[in-house]
């Protein structure tokens, strides 16, 4: 993991919410370079709000997010996008009546070399087989596990640098989400930076690097994630330990 001393994606202290309900309060966190980071609280913490937030979806109300350095808070999400900063959002999100590949190409709307986006979707095959056999399939008649597996190609299609994935477990059997973990393994092996937002923390924290720990929209802790993982406190309250 490279630990340069400049994040890739710094916030802080960050409050946001909707209308007159404030829901993160003075969030203060950071993102290095090719590492898998893991954000992790329960149902309502504020997790979604943050990278709807980091996504370019909602403004802030307070605070700073810097991206290499450079304020990046007031940016549409298309700007967002255009710096890398990719989201496979809960619920996956797909075009439903469109096909596999259909679907994987829009992730690749912004590129214009063709031969590059050829070039990517055959290494997304690769990656992810299963979408491979699943090509011309209408993308909203597959299993939920692997609408997840077509979100997440999507995403690379992209070329993020920061891929952010929202609650990926949602739903899966524990199988699946076996091999979607697996699969955000390897692709942060190819140098892609991970955030991962669940609430199946001991998922979360058994497959990242570090964590941060979000309740009611501020966060409570923060370390390496081994470390947390066997945390006394963090276990009572989340693991039932």
């Amino acid at each position: 993991m490279n630990t340069a001393a400049t994040p890739l994606l710094r916030v802080q202290g960050l409050s946001a919410g909707y209308g007159l309900v404030q829901v993160l309060q003075d969030i203060t966190l950071e993102v290095r370079e090719a590492e898998f980071l893991a954000l992790v609280g329960s149902n309502g913490a504020g997790k979604t709000t943050l990278l709807r937030v980091l996504s370019g979806l909602l403004p802030s109300t307070t605070g700073q997010i810097l991206w290499h350095d450079t304020p990046v808070q007031g940016s549409t999400p298309d700007q967002i996008f255009r710096h890398g900063i990719v989201q496979v959002p809960e619920g996956r999100q797909l075009f439903p009546r469109m096909s596999v590949q259909d679907n994987l190409l829009m992730g690749a709307y912004r590129r214009s070399n063709k031969a590059d986006i050829r070039h990517d979707l055959n290494q997304v095959y690769q990656q992810f087989p299963r979408m491979a056999e699943r090509r011309k399939q209408l993308a909203g008649s597959m299993s939920g596990g692997e609408q997840q597996m077509c979100a997440m190609a999507r995403a690379l299609m992209a070329q993020p640098r920061l891929l952010m994935v929202d609650e990926m477990s949602l739903g899966l059997a524990p199988i699946i989400v076996d091999q979607l973990m697996d699969s955000l393994a390897a692709i942060r092996a190819q140098g892609v930076t991970i955030l991962l937002v669940e609430q199946d923390i001991h998922l979360a924290l058994a497959g990242a690097d570090r964590a941060y720990v979000l309740e009611t929209g501020r966060i409570v802790q923060e370390g390496p994630a081994a470390q947390l993982l066997e945390d006394p406190e963090l276990k009572r309250a989340y693991l039932g330990v």
